[in-house]
């Protein structure tokens, strides 16, 4: 679950501006946190299929936002994802 503190903290992390919320950097941040949280969860509940599609859904959306990040900006996707160590 993403704590309140948590959620600040990432969203500090990879705000663009003051009071950023909602740019694809802080979404796909607080997107990932979520993924691996997830995936943790699953190691030790493999048959929790429920907690599984909604793992699925989040990677999915995270995937569009990066698409759509590579096409506008390719400069900053190309940090975002070394930043946070997805992708290879």
């Amino acid at each position: 679950m993403l704590s309140k503190e948590v959620k600040e903290q990432i969203i500090n992390d990879y705000k663009m501006h003051e009071g950023d919320t909602g740019s694809p950097e802080v979404q796909i941040a607080l997107l990932t946190y979520r993924i691996n949280s997830v995936n943790e969860h699953l190691k030790t509940h493999k048959k929790d299929h429920h907690s599984r599609r909604g793992l699925l859904k989040m990677v999915g959306q995270r995937r569009g936002l990066l698409k759509y990040l590579q096409a506008n900006d390719i400069e900053r996707y190309r940090s975002l994802i070394e930043k946070l160590g997805i992708r290879g």
